[in-house]
């Protein structure tokens, strides 16, 4: 699926970041940041910030602190909620939203801001975009670039963003397109499963009842079953550290016994 224009995949969360672009200085930096504060300007700052934000290391606290700039990226998320349902979301506007969520995947991902984000609960903006089932392309989109927001902070390894998401319900989402998205999505929802099962607290939480761990291998079965049809090297091995760390939970291995795909259990033979 080729790349929309004014954002980019979340797909270096699961493999190396892309190489920062030249070095874009002050001056060029706080004119677009003050033009994110009037709706006229918006659009066009939304769209050069997100392009430009990796070569800019302290984009995340100017955001974060200068005034209203959070506050005009939340707007342009709650403005296309209407469009959630019925399905109406366009190209154009799934583009715009996911140039502003980009920015907030620039906060997310940096210390000095990551621990204010998460205080401030702005993640669950982002859960109705999540939960959206259209399979058209704006939404597709849209849902990926919201999973990078969310895969940019599990990357940290920080115990308070796995209690965030935890509390937060994060993983009913995560597991809903990890059947039903595209096989980017499905890998970028895996991986940060993934990422919440190698803490100890996300592991204990989710092996604390049997309902939560059939939930999550129940899941994981039925996606190596459909790697048969459409084989991704990528979300396989994903899929496979799941089930290596929920082995090492011990009520969680004796199911596994049972639970563990046959396909699996061939492979290793």
């Amino acid at each position: 699926m080729a790349s929309q224009p004014g954002h980019s995949h979340p797909q270096h969360l699961l493999g190396s970041s892309a190489q920062p672009q030249s070095e874009m200085s002050v001056d060029d930096l706080y004119p677009l940041v003050l033009q994110l504060t009037n709706p006229d300007q918006r659009e066009n700052a939304l769209l050069e910030l997100s392009k430009k934000r990796e070569s800019f290391a302290d984009l995340a606290p100017i955001l974060w602190h200068s005034f209203g700039t959070i506050s005009a990226l939340l707007q342009e998320i709650v403005a296309i909620y209407p469009m959630l349902s019925p399905p109406t979301l366009t190209a154009h506007a799934s583009n715009r939203v996911c140039n502003a969520l980009a920015l907030l995947q620039c906060v997310a991902s940096h210390p000095e801001t990551r621990g204010l984000f998460l205080s401030a609960h702005v993640p669950l903006y982002l859960y109705p975009f999540l939960n959206t089932v259209s399979k058209n392309r704006p939404f597709e989109y849209l849902r990926l670039t919201s999973l990078g927001v969310v895969g940019a902070l599990v990357k940290m390894d920080d115990s308070d963003v796995i209690n965030f998401l935890l509390q937060t319900e994060i993983i009913p989402l995560c597991l809903r397109i990890m059947e039903t998205g595209s096989e980017l999505s499905k890998t970028v929802a895996t991986f940060i499963v993934q990422k919440i099962l190698l803490d100890e607290m996300g592991l204990n939480y989710i092996c604390a009842t049997a309902e939560r761990f059939y939930a999550v291998s129940t899941v994981l079965a039925n996606m190596v079953a459909a790697l048969v049809a459409a084989p991704s090297v990528r979300l396989l091995k994903h899929i496979v550290r799941c089930y290596l760390r929920l082995s090492d939970n011990l009520r969680a291995r004796e199911a596994l016994r049972a639970a563990l795909p046959e396909l699996l259990r061939e492979g290793g033979r």
